[in-house]
């Protein structure tokens, strides 16, 4: 039986502010992600700076914005109801991937506007650098101790005694293995040779979609939400769920009508 290694969230405390590893970890994902597009600059002929304010200015915001939004909101929505400026309060935790995702594609819109570059080769681009960064995010989920598993007698079960006694999957690391592990070694390698427009956005949708679904199915579901259906749809399995069908269908589009001619694709908490 494992136990829960007791490991303080807060990475740097400095008077009455601290640094939590949730925050490096995903900053960690932010500067990678910026040095994998860095070094496909060429091929997708931007520039550095153009790399920079979409790594470090468009998506940090979209992300944030929106995860907070999605998580009060869909997970929340009888407390931002009776207090809407609950949203402000990011340091009280609660971020959602898919209200993030939002985010990040408002925030593609906008750079892709300003910079007078195309909105799916931006999507592309980002896409294929993103999952790191999700599995880096669920790393800091597992730190923070939240979003465990459900019960689970396999050998690699783990307590989590601020839970109870019981062992339990230890479903952050699985989701870190799988979005950010092996969905980034597929699309990576999928947007390596030349793609259609909205090719490796569309493999992203469905690879995060189906892989955030079956994680799912070993992740306790919100205590105050429950299972949605059936004795186990989750609300994180529902909102997968049009993932799982744009994807296959935006990558269907994009080999016979994305615009413009196919070229090299490079590459957000939460929930």
């Amino acid at each position: 039986m494992l136990y829960f290694p007791d490991m303080d969230p807060v990475a740097l405390q400095i008077g009455s502010w601290g640094i939590r590893w949730y925050g490096v970890c995903y900053l960690a994902g932010i500067l990678i992600g910026y040095r994998l597009l860095l070094g496909r600059r060429h091929t997708i002929g931007w520039s550095s700076e153009e790399l920079l304010d979409l790594s470090f200015l468009y998506v940090p915001l979209g992300a944030i914005v929106g995860g907070r939004l999605g998580s009060i909101i869909v997970y929340y929505p009888l407390e931002f109801f009776a207090d809407p400026l609950v949203v402000l309060r990011i340091w009280e935790g609660g971020m959602s991937f898919h209200g993030g995702l939002a985010g990040v594609i408002v925030a593609t819109i906008l750079f892709a506007r300003s910079r007078k570059r195309g909105f799916w080769e931006s999507c592309d681009a980002l896409a294929a650098a993103a999952p790191q960064a999700l599995g880096l995010g669920r790393i800091g989920n597992f730190i923070n101790g939240e979003l465990w598993g459900t019960p689970s007698g396999l050998p690699w079960a783990m307590v989590f005694p601020h839970v109870d006694r019981l062992s339990r999957h230890p479903s952050q690391l699985y989701q870190a293995l799988l979005e950010g592990g092996l969905l980034f070694a597929a699309v990576w390698w999928y947007s390596a040779r030349p793609r259609p427009a909205a090719a490796t956005a569309a493999v992203f949708l469905a690879g995060y979609g189906i892989l955030r679904f079956l994680a799912e199915f070993t992740r306790a579901p919100d205590a105050h939400i429950g299972y949605l259906a059936w004795d186990w749809l989750t609300a994180g399995q529902a909102l997968c769920i049009p993932m799982i069908v744009a994807g296959p269908a935006l990558w269907f589009w994009a080999q016979r009508w994305a615009p413009g001619p196919a070229r090299p694709s490079a590459s957000p908490t939460g929930r």
